[in-house]
C-alpha cells in the first residue's frame, strides 16, 4: 500500500506532495523537501515523529 503526505497536512501553504511505496522512501522525499524549501523547520526527532504521524495509507 502507498503511503503520502503533503505539506498542507501539517497546515503549511505549500502545495508540495508526494506518494511512496514505503515509509523510508517517503521520508527521504519529505527531507529533501523540507532542506530545499522550509530550512526554518529542523528536523530533529521530534519533528520527525510528527511528520511521520502524518503519513497517510492510499
Amino acid at each position: 500500500m502507498a503511503k503520502s503526505i503533503s505539506c498542507k497536512d501539517a497546515g503549511k501553504d505549500c502545495n508540495w506532495s508526494a506518494s511512496a511505496k514505503s515509509v523510508e522512501e517517503l521520508m527521504s522525499q519529505v527531507t529533501e523537501h523540507v532542506l530545499a524549501e522550509h530550512k526554518e523547520i529542523e528536523l530533529n526527532s521530534e519533528n520527525i515523529a510528527s511528520i511521520k504521524s502524518l503519513i497517510k495509507e492510499n
